[in-house]
């Protein structure tokens, strides 16, 4: 499981990061998002992989890409949190 939730994960920073550079240009408001989002989830202390039960050796590391993974939004949280939960029931099942 903590290998599928890795790789989603990595899937889902990798395309957040992409969004960094669009038309040829630097996009200022992903940039400026992914900024506050892991400003703010490092403030807050908020650690998607802690929460996961899977811990990083890196220090801040995991609040780091959780803060990446909150700036595409609410609605993109809870598509991925689906995701995960499809991958841990069809593990289970």
């Amino acid at each position: 499981m903590k290998l599928l939730v890795i790789a989603a994960t990595l899937e889902a920073v990798w395309e957040t990061c992409k969004m960094f550079w669009q038309e040829g240009k630097l996009s200022v408001d992903r940039v400026g998002s992914a900024v506050l989002g892991v400003f703010l989830c490092i403030a807050a202390g908020v650690d998607f992989f802690e929460m996961v039960q899977i811990p990083l050796s890196v220090k801040y590391a995991g609040m780091v890409l959780s803060g990446l993974l909150i700036s595409r939004g609410a609605n993109f949280i809870h598509d991925f949190l689906g995701t995960l939960d499809g991958l841990r029931t069809n593990i289970q099942g």
